[in-house]
């Protein structure tokens, strides 16, 4: 149901319906002079009312008034008590530096008969993603930079017990819901996020996105119709920062990296088990199984978590899985596996969200995704 405005009415407050701007208008309380009476208002265009901010948090709101002298001052309340700036004039714009938590601020203002205005704004205040150094890489590699801003993403169903590709699944639903949304600004690292959201009726079901970068398909225009650029790579990181806001709706989540090449399947499959038993997972291509690492995956909620993965195609033609990074921690893995058949080529990754046992919806944001390959 959408949100309906009323009128104002003597000094009713006034909230702003929506997810933008907002006003919020306030009659000055009867005084002496009748006509001292005014009605103000407060309009504010940053920032949005149930929003996630960084720490610097950037205000700007105006006011006016049926006041003939005028707004006299603006500012903003962090707490009922606590003015934190204040200007004289209708106009503020100002940057607040608080710390990590959530906040019903207000900005107020007061005109020269005697009347205020008051608008609600409360926000998240975000703590600043971790800063971790980029993976390490030799002279002359190539990078495909901040994939989740790019084309090419394409999302599929997949229920248990098989776990293929559902060709009846539709992204509605019921037994298994899925979508993505691009540029999302909050929360973000790059200002341009992208949110994977999973749901559904059926338990422990799941569902994929996939990117085609080189060869088949390729979303970056690399088709490769003769296989020299792929079959010239052999070395692979992938290299994200991911964010969940509810850690415990989680089953796993999973990183693939996919060569396809001289006739052969190369599937680096990682999967960080959450309600799975906090634990790192690859993939056996031929056995068709999940073999444990040993490695924990404890991931942060309500955070940004930095994941670099690093595996090679050997000369002998093996998988290698390198090793695993989270959150600036890396454990080697030096781990061989071998490739089967296909007819596909081309170099693809993946990344899977997996349903629990009640299949409770949750979302999961990527964000300064890329990919590095030589």
């Amino acid at each position: 149901m959408k949100n309906r405005c009323f009128p104002l009415l003597l000094s009713a407050l006034l909230a702003g319906c929506g997810g933008g701007a907002q006003s919020v208008m306030n009659q000055a309380a009867e005084g002496p002079n009748a006509s001292a009476r005014s009605q103000s208002v407060v309009h504010v265009s940053a920032p949005a009312n149930h929003s996630s901010v960084a720490t610097s948090v950037q205000y700007v709101a105006n006011a006016s008034t049926s006041c003939a002298a005028g707004i006299s001052k603006m500012g903003i309340y962090t707490a009922p008590t606590i003015l934190a700036f204040q200007v004289n004039g209708a106009h503020l714009n100002t940057n607040l530096n608080l710390n990590p938590g959530t906040y019903a601020t207000t900005v107020k203002a007061w005109d020269n008969c005697g009347g205020t205005a008051a608008a609600a704004v409360n926000i998240n205040v975000q703590a600043p993603p971790p800063q971790f150094p980029p993976a390490s890489v030799p002279p002359g590699t190539n990078t495909f930079s901040n994939l989740q801003k790019g084309s090419g993403w394409t999302g599929y169903g997949l229920l248990p017990t098989s776990y293929n590709i559902c060709s009846s699944c539709q992204p509605g639903g019921p037994q298994v819901t899925w979508s993505f949304s691009q540029g999302i600004t909050s929360p973000t690292i790059t200002g341009s996020a992208m949110q994977f959201n999973l749901g559904g009726q059926t338990q422990f079901a799941d569902a994929l996105w996939n990117n085609h970068l080189i060869g088949d398909f390729s979303s970056h225009g690399m088709f490769d119709s003769n296989q020299t650029i792929a079959s010239s790579l052999h070395n692979f990181i992938y290299d994200v920062y991911f964010y969940i806001s509810d850690l415990s709706a989680s089953q796993a989540i999973e990183f693939d990296i996919n060569q396809f090449v001289n006739g052969q399947s190369y599937i680096w499959g990682h999967e960080c088990r959450i309600a799975g038993g906090n634990q790192w997972d690859i993939w056996d291509d031929q056995g068709m199984q999940w073999h444990s690492t040993g490695i924990g995956c404890y991931p942060k909620a309500n955070a940004w978590n930095h994941l670099v993965l690093q595996v090679q195609r050997t000369s002998d033609g093996h998988l290698l899985f390198q090793s695993i990074s989270l959150n600036g921690i890396t454990k080697n893995l030096n781990y061989y596996e071998s490739p089967t058949s296909t007819s596909w080529q081309g170099i693809t990754i993946n990344y899977q969200m997996d349903g629990n046992q009640w299949q409770q919806p949750y979302t999961v944001y990527l964000d300064q995704l890329n990919f590095t390959y030589w």
